[in-house]
This record gives structure tokens, sequence and C-alpha cells, in this order.
């Protein structure tokens, strides 16, 4: 899907001509070492390469510039080994538009006693090096990503693991594009809102095409292409006997992998990341297309349905937040509640589109009645989702700005089985519980549809949001009604008057 390998993040550190040859000789070898290190950690999944010691203001902004037009960096790892005088770096932190994160460490792990002399204290100097580096970011009003340990620690890894996903994010946002085929559905205030804004501020843009442009490329399939198309459903699915190859309604599998095949086409040709559909607007399809969105989902396309074009572009960015990574995520709706002594829980649904990367078993690929759309029935995959910790996203427009509320939630079994449910599904105890959730969620303007994933983490979303400046409010185990009305009032005023600063 993405092979998050070939970004680059470049480790960077600096130093000044203060110490000497050699001392900055000694400089560049252990920060090599721990660039080499990083990039062997199997919690980063980017590339991190080593670039030379920075000692001059210009040499900083050099390498500040040269990363902004390189397509395959993404961000910097910044480390200052010695003292590094902040006022160098003013220029060069001016002119990136890239995110850094700050690592805070130093390259030994321990004091050693009976050695240390002065030498070793004007080398590792980590520990005011960093806080004259730290001052000039926040003096500067910078957002990034400040991670402190040792080096070697799994946590400090994690960490800059999932800061480099999140910029993987940004990097491919900052590239996106959105086909939107038809327009917002039915006056739906949430996913409707400002595309001009969007571009401007998040970076990618959203195209509206006509249902009649995929409908040329869907018609002109060919039987064969598209009986290639269903020898791998076969392999990859349980599908119904009355859609096999000769049964009653195998026509209606055939037109859904030309749906698939005129929707991939049209996708790739466009170089589009992520699109959006709605049943109100289907024009010469036969069906609303339900296998298709799953499975280009399921190949990292971004989705959103009913004109969502929001989440679509939330969806894609958890999609390659989340790149290799074994559990899945999905375009998500809450659909309907379980009010039980045993623990309210949220069914959550959608008419056809929910992913086939976050099923727990292999899915079945049946036809059934949508009773809404007034189409032919459509074709799509059932099935039981994975279990366990994940996380609901929902990205809105405030008007002045965009504001993503994550929900931090336990995905369970359902409580009975579910034979006449006609659609993917997954059964869930949002945290702290169902009535905070819920209030904080309705309280935050949360959409009905999400970004759903069991591999994304708030500290991911939360390191993207900041890279954005884009407000985050996080639904957890810790909220509380009252914080969270506080939280929003805050934040409104925050972000009304950080504008004009």
């Amino acid at each position: 899907m993405f092979d998050l390998k070939k970004f680059e993040v470049w480790f960077v550190t600096g130093s000044q001509h203060l110490y000497g040859p050699e001392t900055l000789k000694k400089v560049a070898e252990d920060s090599g070492i721990i660039a080499e290190g990083l990039n062997k950690s199997s919690f980063i999944p980017v590339t991190v390469t080593f670039k030379p010691v920075l000692t001059t203001p210009e040499s900083i902004r050099e390498l500040c510039l040269e990363a902004n037009s390189s397509k395959s960096c993404i961000g910097l790892i910044t480390w200052m080994h010695t003292f590094s005088p902040a006022q160098m770096w003013i220029a060069g932190l001016r002119a990136l538009d890239k995110p850094f994160a700050h690592l805070h460490t130093q390259f030994n792990r321990e004091i050693p006693w009976s050695d240390i002399d002065m030498d070793f204290m004007n080398l590792n100097q980590s520990a005011h090096g960093d806080r004259e580096f730290g001052f000039i970011g926040t003096r500067m009003r910078l957002n990034r990503k400040v991670v402190v340990g040792h080096w070697k620690d799994e946590m400090v890894q994690r960490e800059l693991g999932d800061w480099s996903r999140a910029a993987c994010a940004l990097h491919d946002w900052r590239n996106l594009k959105i086909a939107r085929f038809g327009d917002n559905m039915r006056d739906v205030a949430v996913t409707e809102g400002d595309k001009v804004a969007a571009q401007m501020r998040l970076g990618f843009s959203v195209r509206g095409y006509g249902v009649g442009d995929l409908v040329k490329l869907v018609n002109e399939v060919d039987d064969t292409a598209a009986n290639e198309l269903i020898k791998q459903y076969l392999d990859l699915y349980n599908v119904t006997a009355e859609l096999k190859p000769g049964a009653p309604r195998h026509s209606a599998l055939l037109e859904g992998a030309r749906i698939e095949l005129g929707m991939r086409h049209f996708l790739e040709s466009g170089g589009f990341g992520a699109f959006t559909t709605t049943f109100e607007d289907l024009n010469g399809l036969s069906q609303l297309p339900g296998l298709a969105v799953q499975r280009l989902m399921a190949d990292g396309y971004g989705f959103g349905a009913e004109g969502d074009w929001k989440t679509a572009a939330l969806v894609r960015a958890m999609k390659v937040m989340g790149a290799g990574l074994p559990k899945g995520c999905s375009f998500m709706e809450d659909y309907t509640y379980h009010f039980s002594e045993l623990g309210d829980k949220i069914l959550g649904a959608h008419m056809l589109e929910v992913c086939s990367s976050i099923a727990a078993a292999k899915p079945v690929l049946e036809i059934l009645p949508l009773a809404i759309g007034g189409k032919s029935d459509p074709v799509r995959l059932i099935f039981d989702s994975n279990t366990g910790e994940a996380v609901a996203a929902s990205l809105i427009e405030m008007g002045e700005r965009f504001r993503l509320i994550v929900n931090t939630v336990e995905v369970v079994p359902t409580e009975a089985p579910l034979p006449k449910l006609p659609v993917a599904r997954a059964f869930w105890t949002p945290k702290p519980d169902l009535k905070t959730a819920a209030s904080a969620w309705i309280l935050a303007g949360g959409a009905h549809h999400t970004g759903f994933s069991f591999d994304v983490t708030p500290a991911q979303l939360q390191d993207f949001a900041e890279m954005l400046d884009m407000e985050m409010l996080l639904i957890d185990s810790s909220t509380t009604i009252s914080d969270f009305k506080k939280e929003i009032r805050w934040n409104e005023v925050f972000y009304t008057f950080s504008r004009g600063f």
C-alpha cells in the first residue's frame, strides 16, 4: 500500500566552531552513530538520514531550504550535541516549511564516573545546548515535537516513529487530490465546508466531477477484464453461491467488478488519493458502489460517503499513518446505540462502505437489497471487525479554522450474531463511557462520519494536528464534561487571537 521507507527524516546536529576541529569530528562521529541506530529501529518506519553537523547560520539556512525542496524529506530531527548558539538557527527555522522533532538526548547513557573530565563535559552539552535551541523554538512560536530520553530507549524511538508517521501523512496531504463524484448530499451541513480554506490551510485539493465522467469509464470495461478481477474475488472472499459464475445473479458481480475497474482507472489516471460518492446522484450506475469502495480503501485510498470530502482526506491521512501495521483503518459511521446493563456501546457501520482491512476473518461477498438509492441491489463485503483498542476521529470545519476530534474506543465482539444485518460492522465502547463520550463529541461538533483505525494512536493524531497548527480535542478515559467544556472555550479564545500574533 505505502512504502514509508522511501521517505526520509534528516538527522541534523548543531554545534559551533568554538570547540575546535577534533571536538567537531567527534560530534559528527557520534551523530552518525545515533542516526544509524535510529534508522535501524523497528519502531521508526522511515529512513533516517545523517546530515553534516551545522555550525554556521549560512549552513543551517541552506540545509532548511534543501529540505523544503526535497521530494523525499518529510521533516528533520534536530539535536544539539554541544552548545549551539540559537541565533544561528533563526533564519533557517523561519525558512523551514517542513515539521521538525527536537530530540533531547545525549550520546552516552550514563556518566562515566571515574573518567569524566572537562573534555567530556565540553563535548556532551546536550543538557543545556538543547535548552538554548528549545528557547528559540518557543520564542519563534514554532510547533514542534519534543522527545526526551536516551536515543537507544524504546519509548524514545516509538515517539519518533509516531511523529514520523504523522509527518508522512502531512507530506501526503500537501500533494493529495480528492475526487468528488457528485456534490454534497441532501443539504447535510457537516459534510460540506470551505474547500478553498482546506487547500490553503491543510494542503489537499478537492476536485468535483459529474458521475457521468465515471460512468463512461465503467461502461468501457470489457468482460475479459471484469472476469479476471472476479477470479481475485473468488480467491479472497467467501462468495455466495448466487454470485458465482453461471449463477442467477452473477451479472451483478460482473457489474460490481466493472465499477471497481472504472473507478480505479479514473483515480489512478488522475493521480487521486481519496474520493467521495453519493447515493443521491448515481446517474448511469446500476448499483451504488460498495465492493469497489471497500477494496479501494483496502489499497490505501481515502473515502467519504455522501460527498464528505473532509472524512475522505482524514481516512487517507490515517491510512498513511498506519501503513504497514496489521489491524486496519476504515471509513466509519456511528450508526446505532446499544443501551445495556452490561455496558452502553455503539454499533458502527455504513450502508456498504466499510474497509475490509479491519475484518477479523475472511469477508463474505454477498448481494442484498439496500432499501435506499433506487438502484439495483449492490454487491458488498460483510464481516465483523477486529477487536481491541482503536480511535474514531472526525475532521470538521469551524468557519475560521478546522478542528480534529478524536475518541479512544475499545472494540469488542458483538453480543449476539447479526444474521440479518447486510453490512460490515464494528461494535465498541467509547472511552470513558458512552454518556460522556457522546456528550463531548456533540459539544465539540463531531460528525457522524469518522476515520476509524486500530493502528493509529492519539499521539500520532496530536502530532499531525500540531504540524498543521490545527485544533485537536481528545476524548479518552480521563475526559470529564466540565473540563472538556473549558477546553473548548479556551481553544476558542486561543485560536481566535493567535491568528493576529
